[in-house]
């Protein structure tokens, strides 16, 4: 028998990490770049391996490297540490930002 989108479990992700959303409207599938990126800036190893058992390791791995825009210097190092096999130089948020200073909000 073949799985729908809505017989997969929601990621168990403590409330905190979405502040600023109500996370039992969110869309799990369609917000998953911002759900990896705010893992992996302001999460720990038990939420990288909650993100890599609910998306997988190939998409996580995708979207950290090619698709997220922006993380700030700290999380692009802590996310050199979750997944060895990445290198700064190839991801996008690093090159996207390198030489260029960021503000915060």
């Amino acid at each position: 028998m073949k799985k729908t989108v809505k017989d997969i479990r929601k990621p168990t992700l403590h409330p905190k990490f979405f502040w600023d959303t109500d996370i039992e409207k969110l869309d799990w599938q369609k917000a998953y770049l911002t759900v990896i990126a705010r893992i992996v800036e302001r999460g720990g190893q038990d939420e990288i391996d909650e993100i890599i058992r609910f998306y997988g390791y190939k998409k996580v791995i995708t979207a950290v490297r090619d698709k997220i825009h922006f993380l700030p210097d700290y999380a692009i190092e802590d996310a050199l540490k979750f997944f060895p096999e990445l290198k700064k130089e190839e991801m996008y948020c690093y090159l996207n930002r390198k030489d260029k200073p960021y503000h915060w909000i």
